[in-house]
């Protein structure tokens, strides 16, 4: 549902339609808050094509012709606030509050199964180098809002660590560093763990530096191996 307009006349009209127990016409809209049919004609246009309102025919009582009303689309209103941060703090907390180990396991696990379907896919029967894995991991990290940059492994190596100089989570990884930690360590893993790579992300060092934390990389440990 389209966001509720800005202008207060068209907010005006919206919440009387909104109000009655009816569908209104627009005498009956313009009689209610004082101005011009015409006028209440033009808003009623245009709130049909943000689609916050339909335009229907009513059936009449006796002869004549159908009368042309308004009825607001059902659903609730999409202006206002949101708290996204005041939601993610809720499930942290609740989270934290099963004990530091099955938070630690739970975060890690959604950090992975989220990696696994965020990465950008290799081809069928494609097995990609490990300098590939790092520019498709790279390539995530950056469409998250990490500012990632690949760092060491010289001569066109592999990289042997990832900078990550944003944290799109900040406030929340200083409140809750460990369970938010723990779901971006989870989310490389995840990633690189998909795409089959020959490297692993081995182990996240929050804030190494003021400005940022260094993710390491290392050679994707043998198959069938448990990752922590």
């Amino acid at each position: 549902m389209p966001p509720a307009p800005r202008s207060p006349r068209r907010r005006e009209v919206l919440d009387e339609l909104r109000a009655a127990p009816a569908p209104l016409g627009v005498t009956e809209v313009a009689e209610r808050i004082g101005v011009h049919p015409n006028t209440v004609r033009f808003h009623l246009d245009a709130l049909v094509a943000e689609g916050l309102i339909e335009r229907q025919l009513e059936e009449p009582a006796g002869p004549g012709r159908p009368r042309t009303v308004y009825a607001p689309q059902p659903g609730m209103d999409r202006g206002g606030t949101r708290s996204y941060r005041l939601l993610a703090q809720i499930l942290l907390s609740h989270l934290a509050s099963t004990g530091p180990d099955n938070a630690h396991r739970a975060a890690m696990e959604a950090g992975r199964a989220w990696g696994r379907f965020l990465i950008d896919p290799v081809p069928p029967y494609h097995r990609p180098t490990a300098e590939e894995s790092a520019v498709r991991l790279t390539a995530l990290l950056d469409d998250l809002g990490f500012s990632p940059t690949p760092e060491g492994g010289g001569d066109g190596g592999a990289p042997e660590r990832i900078r990550l100089r944003h944290c799109p989570f900040l406030e929340l990884a200083q409140e809750h560093g460990q369970l938010v930690c723990s779901v971006h360590l989870g989310l490389m893993q995840g990633a690189l763990a998909e795409l089959r790579a020959p490297m692993a992300a081995d182990r996240l060092e929050p804030f190494a530096e003021p400005d940022s934390c260094l993710a390491h990389l290392a050679p994707a440990p043998p198959a069938g191996s448990a990752t922590a």
